[in-house]
Order: C-alpha cells, then sequence, then structure tokens
C-alpha cells in the first residue's frame, strides 16, 4: 500500500476551493495558501507547502486557486 503525506489538498471545487484533509479528516476548505497555512498550524504541523514529505498537492500545484465558475 502507498503511503500518503499528512495533508492532501483536493483538487479545486467549483467554488474555486480546495478541501483540505489531515490524516484522512477533513479539516477545511482552503481559497489560498494562507488559508492552507492556517490549517497546518491548528493541525500542529509546519507550515511548508512544498514540502511532499508532509502536503500532497492534487489537481494542481500551490500556486492553482482557479477563480469560482458563475
Amino acid at each position: 500500500m502507498t503511503e500518503h503525506p499528512p495533508v492532501i489538498v483536493h483538487p479545486p471545487s467549483p467554488s474555486g476551493g480546495r478541501r483540505i484533509t489531515v490524516h484522512g479528516q477533513i479539516v477545511g476548505l482552503a481559497h489560498g495558501r494562507g488559508d492552507v497555512c492556517e490549517f497546518l498550524r491548528e493541525a500542529g504541523l509546519d507550515p511548508t507547502l512544498d514540502d511532499p514529505t508532509v502536503i500532497e498537492w492534487r489537481g494542481g500545484d500551490l500556486d492553482h486557486w482557479p477563480r469560482p465558475t458563475a
């Protein structure tokens, strides 16, 4: 079985937000890098967004924050 990092940033939703899970639990919906950093801090993790041992970006990287669809 493949191990995943503790944090997953899921692909963007139609609202433009990206669901964040920490250890398999949904912790919120991020609308930018700052939101992701805050969720990591709240989970007691280092808010380093480019460490693949901590965070996995799905459906786009840390710069992928599309505008909401109408």
